[in-house]
This record gives structure tokens, C-alpha cells and sequence, in this order.
């Protein structure tokens, strides 16, 4: 994804509030923010997995965990996307 986006750093610990940033590609925002986008990724896979294992979630709470998952997926394809331009 060539296009230039809004990258989450995560949330400062003090105030709650997002850090956004627009990073150069190859930069050391741009790692942060990847390592942020996996970590936040691999977090989500550990609840969604948890939750299927119990197996008694509806589909209603299962289908509550799709924007997440779509977001995540997308951030780490245009991770994949980008170290493949470089």
C-alpha cells in the first residue's frame, strides 16, 4: 500500500490518547508503527482464539470481533506490502 496513511504508535500510558503519525516508508516511525500493527495483531489472534476454544460464543459476539480482524489483516498486508517495495 503506497498510499500515504495515518499510523497508529498506540496509546500513551498518561493521557489515554492515540499517537498518530504519517511515516516515511523505511523510517523509525514507520518500524514502530509496524511493530505496533503486530503486536496489536498478534494480541487479537490470542483473544479470538481464546474465544473460539470456548466454544460458546454466538454468532452475534463472534461476528462483533470482524472490524477487528478485518483492520488488523489489513494493516499486515500493507506491512507485507511495503517491505516488498523496498
Amino acid at each position: 500500500m503506497s498510499g500515504r496513511r495515518f499510523r497508529s504508535l498506540g496509546c500513551d500510558p498518561v493521557t489515554g490518547k492515540e499517537a498518530f503519525v504519517v511515516a516515511s516508508p523505511g523510517g523509525v516511525l514507520e518500524e514502530l508503527a509496524d511493530a505496533h500493527a503486530l503486536k496489536a495483531a498478534a494480541v487479537l489472534v490470542t483473544v479470538v482464539g481464546a474465544v473460539l476454544q470456548g466454544g460458546r460464543s454466538s454468532d452475534t459476539e463472534l461476528a462483533a470481533f470482524v472490524p477487528s480482524l478485518h483492520a488488523a489483516l489489513e494493516e499486515c498486508v500493507g506491512i507485507m506490502a511495503a517491505d516488498r517495495e523496498h
